[in-house]
């Protein structure tokens, strides 16, 4: 199995659409990753966490899931949606999502092959990294194309 990660997408006003089920089944189709679970949840204004399986989603949104291939085996339970959950803003839902980075199992693989493992992995999140890039200014070694 190659670096599996996770993801909370908050949507305030609960205004969740489905529309990132396409770039899912795009990233899916190419191989790119493999999602192992999704599901979603909804904070109330009042900070009450209610969650909701992709089945129990109303037809509309249901339908703009059906590209997205993959087998969701429900790897969160009751106490990581609590605990993410919490992190969603009152009167937001939200979608929880865990994938495999397909792309980095060769790596890992080879890795592994020679006797080497992870032992730190972290994801940088853009905002961080840009105020790092912009702190350093610009490089002499870096050229536009």
């Amino acid at each position: 199995m190659g670096p599996v990660e996770y993801l909370v997408l908050a949507f305030p006003g609960s205004r969740f659409s489905g529309a990132i089920a396409p770039a899912l089944a795009e990233v899916v189709a190419s191989r790119t990753v493999r999602i192992l679970d999704l599901t979603f949840i909804r904070r109330t204004e009042g900070g009450a966490i209610e969650h909701i399986e992709l089945q129990d989603l109303d037809p509309g949104e249901l339908a703009s899931f059906a590209p997205v291939d993959g087998e969701v085996s429900g790897l969160f339970n009751q106490d990581d949606i609590r605990t993410l959950g919490e992190s969603v803003p009152p009167g937001s839902s939200a979608a929880l999502l865990v994938w495999e980075d397909l792309w980095a199992k060769p790596v890992t693989d080879a890795v592994r092959a020679a006797g080497g493992e992870v032992v730190v992995h972290e994801r940088i999140t853009a905002a961080a990294a840009e105020r790092a890039l912009l702190a350093v200014g610009p490089r002499s070694d870096m050229r536009a194309n």
